[in-house]
Formats: C-alpha cells, sequence, structure tokens
C-alpha cells in the first residue's frame, strides 16, 4: 500500500536516499520484532515498518533500472527481479535453521542484519533523468493524480488486481495441497522449492524473449498470463507426488515469467516519464488482490473440503486479467523499449552510458 509513498518520495528527493531510508526501516523493523512481547508489537514493527521499507526500496529501485534501459527494459527486469527468487530459494532452508539454532528472537535478528544491507545497495544505485522530466517542479506533485484518470493505466491496473487474486494461491496454498494428495513433509517441501526455482528462470527468460521486436511486449504479457491461469487451472489434476511435481514446475516458470513483463508493460502503457509514479500505484492496487485471493482459496477449501474449486477460481482470476489486458491501446503495434502512450517521451538510445549521468552531490 506504500507503493505511491515510495514513488513520490523518490520523484522529490531522488531514488538512492529514499531507498538507503527503505533499507534502514526494513532492518528496524526487523530489529524492534525481536524484542516483541504481545502480537501487537508485531504488527507494528515487522508488519507496518518494515514492509514501509520495503516498500521504499522496491518502487525506486524498479523505476530506476526502467530508465537506464528504455529499450531492453523487460530483460534488465527480468534479470533484476530474478534475485528475489535466489533469495528465497536461500531462505526457504536458511529460517528453519536460524529458528532451530536461534529461536523466532535470534532469527528475527540476523534478518534484521541482512535487511540492513539494502542501505549500501541503495547507496549503489545511479538514477538517470528521463528526456523531458525534470525533476523537483510542481508539475511532479500531481502525477499520481493524473494516472488516476489515466484509462488504459486504470485498466491495467485492475487486470493485475485480478491476476494477483489468484497468483499466490499456489505459492501459500501448494504445500497443503500436497499433503492432501498424499505427499510427505519432505515431497511437499521439494514441490514448493522446484516452483520457486524455476521461477526465477521463468523472470530471465521472459525479459530475454521480450527483448526481441517481433512483437509489443504486451503481446508477451498477454501470452504469458494466460499460460499462466491455464496451469493453475491445470493443478487439481495433479493427484500424485510426480504429477503435481510437474504441473507446479509449470506454473512457477510461467508465474515467472509474469514479473518482469508487469512492469515493463506499464512503461507501455503510462510512458516512461510517469513509470516510478505508475509503479508505486500498480503495487498499492494489487495489494488488494493478493491480500484476498489466498484466504478467498481457504474459505473455499473449508467449504467444499478439498483445494479443487479453490485453484479453478485462482486460474479464472488469472484469465480474467489477461482479458483485460487485450483492451489496452497499443496491443497489437510493434513495442519501440519505452512505448509511451499519451505524450510520453521518445524512446532514449539503450544503456546507461547513453544517457547524462547527472554530477554527484
Amino acid at each position: 500500500v506504500a507503493g505511491p509513498l515510495g514513488s513520490a518520495l523518490s520523484t522529490r528527493f531522488g531514488a538512492r536516499p529514499v531507498a538507503m531510508v527503505g533499507g534502514f526501516l526494513s532492518g528496524l523493523g526487523l530489529f524492534l520484532g525481536a524484542f516483541a512481547t504481545h502480537i501487537t508489537h508485531l504488527y507494528l514493527s515487522v508488519g507496518l515498518l518494515a514492509g514501509l521499507g520495503w516498500a521504499l526500496v522496491f518502487t525506486p529501485s524498479l523505476g530506476t533500472v526502467g530508465r537506464y534501459f528504455p529499450t531492453r527494459r523487460a530483460l534488465a527486469t527480468g534479470l533484476v527481479v530474478s534475485g528475489a527468487s535466489i533469495s528465497g530459494l536461500a531462505l526457504g532452508p536458511l529460517v528453519p535453521l536460524l529458528l532451530d539454532t536461534y529461536g523466532w528472537r535470534g532469527a528475527l535478528l540476523l534478518l534484521a542484519a541482512i535487511s540492513f544491507n539494502l542501505v549500501a545497495a541503495g547507496a549503489l544505485l545511479r538514477p538517470l533523468p528521463v528526456p523531458c522530466e525534470s525533476q523537483g517542479t510542481p508539475r511532479d506533485r500531481p502525477g499520481l493524480a493524473r494516472l488516476l484518470r489515466h484509462g488504459p493505466f486504470l485498466r491495467y491496473a485492475l487486470a493485475f488486481v485480478l491476476v494477483d487474486a489468484g497468483y499466490y494461491v499456489p505459492f501459500v496454498h501448494g504445500a497443503a495441497r500436497a499433503h492432501e494428495v498424499g505427499c510427505d513433509e519432505h515431497r511437499a517441501g521439494l514441490v514448493m522449492a522446484a516452483m520457486a526455482a524455476v521461477d526465477g528462470g521463468g523472470r530471465v527468460a521472459a525479459g530475454w524473449l521480450a527483448a526481441r521486436p517481433a512483437a509489443p511486449i504486451l503481446c508477451h504479457l498477454f501470452t504469458w498470463a494466460v499460460l499462466t491461469g491455464l496451469a493453475l487451472l491445470l493443478l487439481p489434476l495433479g493427484t500424485s507426488f510426480g504429477g503435481l511435481l510437474a504441473l507446479a514446475v509449470a506454473y512457477g516458470f510461467c508465474a515467472g515469467a509474469l514479473v518482469p513483463l508487469q512492469f515493463a508493460g506499464v512503461a507501455e502503457v503510462v510512458g516512461a516519464g510517469q513509470l516510478v509514479h505508475a509503479i508505486g500505484l500498480m503495487q498499492m492496487f494489487e495489494s488488494f488482490g493478493s491480500l484476498l485471493g489466498a484466504p478467498f482459496a481457504g474459505w473455499l477449501k473449508d467449504t467444499t473440503g478439498n483445494y479443487t474449486i479453490s485453484f479453478l477460481a485462482a486460474g479464472a482470476f488469472l484469465l480474467a486479467g489477461s482479458l483485460l489486458i487485450l483492451t489496452l491501446p497499443g496491443f497489437f503495434c510493434i513495442s519501440q523499449g519505452a512505448g509511451g502512450k499519451e505524450g510520453s517521451p521518445a524512446p532514449a538510445p539503450d544503456g546507461p552510458e547513453a544517457l547524462p549521468i547527472p554530477p554527484e552531490p
């Protein structure tokens, strides 16, 4: 929900200081959570403070990448967001080990130490100006308000509210589904690990394919959204360990492919000049779909007695979101990388070296 705040602050003060502050807040939230004596303390520290910090890191960082590589935005974004898959694979076995060795308080302290490294990572950001966009001018302030009246962007955001309502269901309920079909704890963990591993590969592969000029990014995005929805609809057919593992791998790859194209597609809809604002608003809108989807799937399981309807409903959400992408302007046009609509700037040469680097403060 704090995505728009991250975009507004990074427009006003620059991506580097905002990301550094966000890294500090995320580490501080985990650190304070280690001393909690009531669940409310965890809501405020790990939930509110650390969550705010991550929002202040994510939005400026991703917006900066989009500005560096206007003609290879999808590939650059795919490489960047694949880091989440790598950390997910590392933390999967690490967190249980920390819990067993140091308890939950010690585990939170060590995770806080890891998160404080975001301060150093944020310091390495080198934001570049987008052509025709001047930082700090009064017209920056109503940027979010303009997007709220931007019809194509609102349809794009609604598409991903629907997509996210189904997207996280296998990641949240996948292990329980594996137990439902007779898998033990080890095999259920293997299903989830395999899905997370191929997720990173899907992110890089989709970014690389979208860099080819044969089809617009929105067309790539629509294709992967449909494939992800179909893979989710097929998950109930996995009634054995082998079948569920194969379907989970297919879903993980397709789901990973959606991530870089989603953020690269924002620039196709609103233009590079409003990219940071648009990413922040996208995060806020998506949070509602992602927060509602997994509990709704759990309610369906409690009502029906199994996860079949849960996964079918989640797949239907994904397919409904993909249909909205078809309504966006420029869907059938060849992508130009920056792909601005409604007066967005023309695409700039590719690579950081092609744009002027502002002097260090």
